[in-house]
């Protein structure tokens, strides 16, 4: 009997306030969606970055003598520090680049610019030395280790860690402002929801008022008001899922589709929004629940 009481009294409360139920649905919706799309690029991020990791590689560029007098990385500095390379803890492979390769590398690059390639001048390309970690976190070590090694050729050194760094702060830069306009729009939900139950709670005080006079409890009295918000921030947030999986098929995957297709990003499946979607639902409880109890706790006294 006090269950079905309860539940007409949501219904109705529902019914009686719908434009602000709606305006709550819609709000709690936007700002769960901005979250969950936070916790998707995240999600990506971690995910590309082990892409860039595994491919991420640096180069140990030989002085022109060296790259000139041992075209083929045969004698001493250049076969010493290729050998250490190989033996350096968390290395996968070692490939060398004559000054031949490179020179037609460089040329290749500037194909679409003749000029460009024209000056490049053929005795002035360095050969080098490619490597590849089979232990990302080792990276630093080698490059630091072996970066100054001008005893073995070492001239300079390319580390693509600089450009995976620019990459991924563009993501992180997606995800903070996905954040941030969540966090408005949480302040906005969290406003109405304490517009809607004063409204409410105000709509039915004399009903509340003999409820209390027969013996009825106060939380059995503010339960009502407490479970409208709930019901409607669940349905804000099966509407954000919704939205996820919209957002996946609309944007991600077309608006990305060339970065997915070159392996630069990495893919965001359904899988992926359906991990978020039970932090999305217990999000919205939580943010209903709370605000609704202290919002009864300070403005219901009766």
């Amino acid at each position: 009997m006090r269950a079905n009481f309860i539940f007409s009294e949501v219904l109705n409360g529902l019914r009686r306030n719908v434009t602000m139920t709606i305006a709550m649905i819609l709000t709690t919706a936007i700002t769960l969606a901005m979250f969950g799309g936070g916790l998707l690029v995240i999600q990506m991020a971690d995910k590309s970055q082990k892409i860039f990791l595994d491919r991420v590689e640096m180069q140990f560029f030989m002085n022109l003598d060296v790259s000139k007098s041992d075209p083929d990385c045969q004698k001493a500095p250049c076969s010493t520090l290729r050998t250490e390379l190989e033996n350096a803890q968390g290395v996968a492979t070692v490939t060398y680049i004559s000054q031949k390769e490179a020179y037609e590398a460089s040329k290749e690059a500037f194909a679409d610019s003749p000029e460009i390639a024209e000056m490049i001048d053929p005795s002035s390309t360095q050969a080098a030395l490619r490597v590849r970690m089979k232990d990302a976190d080792r990276f630093g070590a080698v490059l630091d280790e072996f970066a100054d090694r001008k005893d073995l050729g070492v001239d300079s050194v390319l580390d693509q860690r600089d450009l995976v760094k620019r990459i991924f702060s563009v993501l992180d830069g997606a995800r903070n402002a996905a954040f941030a306009v969540a966090v408005v729009l949480a302040i906005a939900a969290m406003l109405l929801i304490v517009n809607m139950i004063q409204i409410a709670a105000f709509t039915r005080r004399t009903e509340v008022s003999i409820m209390r006079l027969v013996g009825a409890t106060r939380w059995y009295t503010q339960l009502p008001f407490l479970l409208e918000a709930v019901v409607a921030a669940l349905a804000g947030s099966f509407l954000a899922i919704g939205g996820l999986f919209g957002a996946k098929a609309l944007f991600f995957d077309r608006a990305l589709e060339d970065l997915y297709g070159v392996n630069i990003l990495a893919r965001i499946t359904n899988s992926d929004v359906l991990v978020v979607s039970p932090w999305l639902i217990a999000g919205g409880i939580l943010l209903a629940g709370i605000t609704s109890y202290v919002t009864l706790r300070v403005y219901v006294r009766e």
